[in-house]
């Protein structure tokens, strides 16, 4: 933590009331924002050594044949980047980072309803972590299954299998800590008059994802369990040569996995709901609809599963059931986009990094969506599946999706949670790069699965390096503009100027506190007395008038 960063003399998170901040006391801390912010870190860490992996792994591609590595040492990387960008950052991201720090504060709480459980489920997240790196360098080398564990091969494979499992199962256990305990802060710790439907859509989203996390990743565990126990000592669960059945590894890993979808996308869902109408400066469109919709969203996602298993064998039937459900998640979150939209209709928008962010990701992720209803048809399927096809629409929902809101609310939330502006020009510029660079890198791999290049290749016919290289080239040009959009965020939270306490014009509880928060959030326990994205009246909740006195300039 640097001296730069805590210039402030009021009290506020950072200073802890003190003036000071030492690692000892953010390692021993159960402040919900601090917390959040040592997510953001632990997932700075982990996003860099993936996509550090992911650009060697697209060098590769350059060429036929060997260009950098070899084909093992290609297998361990495309698993351990789908491994680390999924269980630890795209999955825990929105919701252990702005989740952690922003939905207290928006429901009016002082902190979450079990502060220890928070910092426990941090602790069990840097632990999982550390079991599936450290694979790396212990006996067996890394993992080279793919991040789906497939059975029979996860058994089978003489590498280091059963650390990053291990790690797996610890990460699920800090997701569902951290579920249980949103849960139960959302239904106990809410500001008075603050009635369910006067929440902000993003705790309505984080709500959503907290009971996936809590119903569907036991399952997981319990299989994650299941592989160790058949490769300790081969009982004959999974594996066929025992007497095992391959595809109910397959039928659990998804039951989780694709409601897993949902716990990355439906708190991105719920930023773009908060950044909307505050850059449009009028209420959300569709409120209640927008809510139900992360619901019914949550609700479907649990049965959808097998569209993962179309070529697996399953009985047609069962394909023809699974086709419609998927194709019925797109109803909902159709609902979401045409609300979105409909709020920004006749709004007096003001154009900031934020909102870019957010025009950017209806963008890429309605790619992505509906990409995914072709992955979702039968006949389709059939051709593409295994293909770059899958790989593009993949990164278009998860980045695309994901991602790119995670780096739209740390834009918004930023002045608030370090109480200091970024360079918007350079915000912007950034943005543009990464949205050149990402189309050209991932669209091209549309093409190129369209023509039968297979994935988790680690060569490929000569007729298919043109576009390999179009594709490298947007890599470049996508990390150039991610290292800029990182140092400008870093050097405006650590150098940049005073933010005010509500920079946006935002009329949710956080804009009411000055910025930094409090140690403890409010001063006086707010009283919400209206409808929330009321524009034409944003009273202060009863709260006590701003100071903005005390800053060291």
């Amino acid at each position: 933590m640097g001296k730069s960063e805590f210039t402030f003399s009021h009290d506020n998170y950072l200073n802890n009331n003190t003036g000071k901040s030492n690692l000892m006391s953010w390692l021993t801390t159960t402040d919900h924002k601090r917390i959040g912010l040592m997510y953001l870190y632990g997932m700075i860490f982990f996003f860099g050594l993936a996509m550090l992996i992911g650009v060697v792994m697209k060098l590769e591609m350059l060429t036929p044949g060997k260009t950098l590595i070899d084909a093992q040492t290609y297998n361990a990387f495309f698993t351990l980047h789908g491994m680390i960008m999924i269980f630890l950052f795209i999955i825990p991201g929105i919701p252990a980072v702005l989740g952690n720090f922003i939905m207290p504060i928006q429901i009016g709480a002082k902190d979450v309803i079990f502060p220890r459980l928070n910092l426990m489920s941090w602790y069990f997240y840097i632990f999982g972590g550390i079991f599936a790196i450290a694979s790396l360098f212990l006996s067996g080398g890394p993992i080279d299954t793919g991040w789906t564990f497939y059975v029979p091969y996860s058994i089978r494979t003489n590498t280091n299998v059963i650390l990053p499992l291990l790690g797996a199962f610890i990460i699920g256990f800090s997701g569902i800590l951290t579920g249980i305990n949103f849960v139960t802060t959302i239904h106990r710790l809410r500001a008075k008059g603050m009635t369910f439907f006067r929440l902000p859509l993003f705790v309505w989203a984080i709500y959503a994802t907290a009971w996936i996390q809590i119903i569907a990743t036991p399952v997981v565990g319990i299989t994650i369990v299941l592989v160790i126990v058949e490769r300790l000592f081969s009982i004959g669960i999974f594996d066929p040569a025992l007497g095992g059945d391959p595809l109910l590894f397959q039928h659990l890993f998804w039951i989780y996995s694709h409601p897993a979808v949902y716990i990355m996308i439906l708190p991105a869902m719920g930023i773009v709901s908060e950044i909307i109408p505050t850059f449009a400066k009028r209420t959300i469109f569709g409120y209640k609809m927008i809510a139900y919709s992360s619901l019914a969203i949550a609700f479907i996602g649990y049965f959808v599963w097998a569209h993962h298993m179309f070529n697996s064998g399953i009985s047609d039937l069962s394909r023809m059931i699974f086709s419609l459900i998927t194709f019925l998640v797109a109803i909902p979150s159709g609902i979401k986009v045409f609300n979105w939209v409909a709020t920004l209709y006749k709004g007096s928008i003001v154009f900031k990094t934020p909102l870019f962010y957010v025009a950017m990701f209806i963008f890429l992720f309605s790619i992505g969506g509906l990409t995914g209803m072709i992955t979702s048809s039968l006949a389709t399927d059939v051709h593409i599946s295994d293909t770059y096809f899958l790989v593009a629409h993949f990164h278009y929902t998860m980045f695309g999706g994901v991602a790119i809101i995670m780096i739209a609310g740390l834009h918004y939330w930023l002045p608030k949670m370090y109480g200091r502006m970024y360079n918007e020009k350079l915000a912007m510029w950034s943005g543009a790069i990464i949205f050149v660079g990402f189309n050209l890198m991932y669209f091209t791999m549309f093409i190129l699965g369209y023509q039968g290049m297979p994935r988790r290749f680690w060569s490929y016919l000569p007729q298919y390096q043109t576009l390999h290289i179009v594709s490298v080239v947007g890599m470049v040009i996508f990390v150039m503009g991610m290292i800029v959009m990182a140092y400008n965020l870093i050097r405006g939270a650590r150098k940049g100027p005073i933010a005010p306490a509500n920079p946006w014009g935002g009329v949710t509880l956080e804009w009411r506190i000055p910025s930094p928060p409090p140690t403890l959030n409010f001063d006086k326990d707010p009283v919400v007395t209206r409808e929330v994205y009321d524009f034409t009246n944003p009273d202060d909740y009863g709260l006590p008038k701003i100071e903005e006195r005390g800053i060291n300039e």
